[in-house]
């Protein structure tokens, strides 16, 4: 699956240092767009814009782009979410997430999740141990008596300070290892679950804009799973972290336990609005960015470089470079601002909260209320509880941020199921005598009701061993009536039927088993030229005289034969060793792929429209030679020329049957629609020779 362009994610920088950069959030993040050096010509004139009405949108981004450039994918569904997260949804949200992360690591490596769990658990125990300890160290070391007695009175406890740090470390290092078992199972799972899902729905739902708007969204929930695994245990380090310094400091001293939180929640509201008053900011900054690289992209790009040439549109495009890289310029320079303002006032309010809760611990230990072994422990557990608030405010942001896209998985894989293609059905012939369309009637999902089907009311016979060929004009229904026949969509009236079994009861995954497909825009795997053939029939073994004898027949040998590495050679451009073909040669491969699967129903489309009049003739040959050994042959073309080689013609006009029988029967009707496009194509034909 592709990567998507750069665009705005989560950012919840640290108070000091750039945030850790996730894949993904490191693939999308953009970088900032450098003035032109170049300047615009002394005569080029500005081109007077109107102001935009989007606050922070520069008079150049309106013209060019009609305003902002925001992305609208799937991944872009969830922009802007942790903007509408307040500190009490963010605590109400944690333990759904965590919930969700735990069944994902189940589902992945229970064993991993248990040593993950148990070693985060010893951690919270270890450090609340460790603040007990010190808390003995102390009141040892503070207590009356002379220095030896009293270093001796402490050294057990030092001991166990000692103790408890090397299990912490030990426990840290198997957390990590635990972590790091997790988060590519984790991945590897849900990346199953989706692709999985997605390879079993009927085509409709492909087509379907909602359905695969979240088909979209849904690809990121694999590694979305994985980051959940890393940020729910930074969460829950930090939780238990905080768990263990209040019980220690409530066992200690009632007071305690609120001065920790006069001191930690400032500071963790503090670090929620610095961090979504960031992140909104961010978001302004990079649509200028964004937009800078596409004019960046448009400059340099082949396809633009002829007319950039010709028009100079080059001194055009820099100015409005130049002053798109002002507008993030100013906005940065706003994010500044913005930051030390924010900063300022949260750290006044935890200076405040600091403050008084220090001179608490200092009356209560001056007035002999609370010994000062205690203070010294207060003063420990306070800052070990209030240093993990601020990554476990930003953990949760982004463990919040990454659930939504693996509920978007959640969602796919219950509509999927509703989408997917039936199992079992009543079994249809292995080579089957012919197909009959019975009054069938087909509009495609989601389109008006009030508009014309795509097909209306078509009753035809498709015959076995022989070439049929369907003809029409663009619009026709001609790609409709296929994939019908091919079991890819169900007829809204009448019926497809093979050898009389319909296909809305025949087991579908056999009708797909018997049909070949060379589409005029077949794929072109970026994979070897020998997966490139054998993929016709991807369940068998890949055979290799199979394969000598599907490229000779399609004439594609010479094609192989001319690669730098025979069929281990890599077809796609831009990988080293790759190769790029011709649209003739790929026809070839394409033609070669279908002879491969040797299914008793062929279907081709346009099958020669990149290729030369001699390689016409060869295939249409071949295609002959098919029919006349039993295959079953449809052939869809716009060219009158190719269809003096089919045996039967269906004519299709606007979703309507309107013709059916030998060429030579259609082109005897006087006011034919398939002797009217006959005749447009000889006429063309015609005024090339002069005629």
């Amino acid at each position: 699956m592709p990567d998507p362009p750069s665009a705005p994610t989560r950012w919840a920088p640290t108070s000091s240092t750039s945030p850790r950069a996730s894949p993904r959030r490191a693939a999308r993040r953009p970088t900032r767009v450098a003035r032109p050096t170049s300047p615009t010509r002394p005569d080029s004139r500005e081109v007077p814009v109107k102001t935009p009405s989007s606050p922070g949108t520069s008079p150049s981004e309106h013209l060019l782009f009609g305003g902002p450039l925001l992305y609208d994918t799937g991944w872009s569904s969830h922009d802007g979410a942790f903007t509408r997260l307040s500190l009490w949804s963010m605590v109400r949200t944690l333990p759904p997430l965590v919930l969700t992360t735990v069944r994902l690591a189940r589902d992945a490596d229970r064993a991993a999740l248990r040593l993950v769990a148990a070693a985060e658990i010893g951690r919270g125990v270890v450090q609340a141990v460790g603040l007990v300890a010190v808390n003995a160290v102390l009141a040892a070391v503070l207590a009356d008596g002379g220095a030896a007695d009293r270093l001796r009175e402490a050294l057990p406890s030092l001991v166990l300070v000692a103790v408890a740090a090397v299990l912490g470390a030990l426990l840290a290092a198997a957390s990590t290892y635990g972590s790091g078992r997790l988060e590519p199972k984790v991945e590897r799972v849900a990346t199953e679950r989706y692709l999985a899902r997605a390879s079993r729905v009927e085509l409709a739902a492909i087509e379907d804009d909602q359905f695969h708007r979240l088909l979209d969204t849904a690809q990121y929930g694999a590694t979305a799973a994985r980051r959940m695994i890393d940020y729910c245990t930074r969460v829950i380090n930090a939780l238990l972290s905080l768990v263990a310094a209040a019980s220690v400091l409530t066992v200690l001293h009632p007071v305690l336990l609120p001065l920790l939180a006069l001191m930690t929640v400032p500071r963790m509201w503090g670090t929620l609005v610095t961090t979504r008053r960031r992140y909104q900011s961010f978001r302004t900054w990079v649509q200028h960015s964004r937009a800078g690289r596409v004019l960046s992209s448009e400059l340099t790009a082949t396809e633009t470089a002829s007319e950039i040439r010709v028009h100079q549109v080059g001194p055009f495009l820099l100015k409005h470079f130049r002053n798109m890289s002002a507008s993030s310029e100013a906005e940065q320079t706003r994010l500044a601002r913005l930051d030390a303002r924010t900063g300022l006032w949260a750290a006044a309010w935890t200076g405040l909260a600091g403050a008084a809760t220090y001179l608490t611990l200092g009356a209560l230990a001056w007035s002999g209320t609370m010994a000062m072994s205690v203070a010294g422990t207060a003063v420990l557990a306070i800052r070990t509880g209030s240093s993990s608030l601020s990554g476990m405010v930003q953990a949760i942001n982004n463990l919040y941020d990454e659930s939504l896209f693996v509920g978007d998985l959640d969602r796919l894989c219950v509509q999927a199921a509703d989408w997917a293609i039936p199992t079992g059905g009543r079994p249809v012939p292995p080579r089957p005598r012919r197909i009959t369309f019975e009054r069938v009637t087909f509009r495609y999902p989601g389109t008006d009701p009030d508009a014309p089907p795509a097909l209306a009311d078509v009753s035809l016979t498709i015959p076995t061993g022989r070439i049929t060929a369907l003809v029409g004009e663009n619009g026709s229904g001609k790609s409709t009536l296929v994939k019908l026949l091919a079991g890819l969509y169900l007829p809204e009236g009448g019926r497809v039927s093979w050898d009389g079994v319909p296909t809305c009861q025949a087991d579908r995954h056999q009708v797909f088993a018997r049909i070949a497909m060379v589409a005029q825009d077949f794929n072109r795997w970026r994979f070897t030229a020998r997966v490139n053939v054998a993929i016709g029939d991807p369940n068998a073994p890949i055979d290799d005289d199979r394969l000598h004898a599907a490229a000779q027949q399609a004439g594609a040998d010479a094609v192989i034969k001319d690669l730098p590495r025979g069929w281990d050679t890599l077809l796609a451009r831009g990988y080293q060793g790759g190769h790029q073909l011709s649209g003739g040669q790929w026809q070839r491969l394409g033609i070669a792929r279908a002879h491969y699967r040797g299914a008793p129903v062929l279907i081709v489309d346009e099958p020669t429209a990149a290729l030369d009049a001699r390689e016409e003739q060869r295939v249409f040959d071949q295609i002959r030679e098919l029919a006349e050994g039993g295959q079953t042959v449809i052939l869809i073309t716009h060219r009158m020329a190719s269809v003096r080689h089919a045996d039967l013609v269906h004519v299709l006009d606007r979703g309507h049957l309107v013709e059916s029988g030998t060429p030579r029967e259609l082109l005897e009707l006087p006011e034919g629609h398939f002797r009217e496009l006959y005749e447009i194509q000889a006429a063309q034909f015609d005024r090339m020779a002069g005629r």
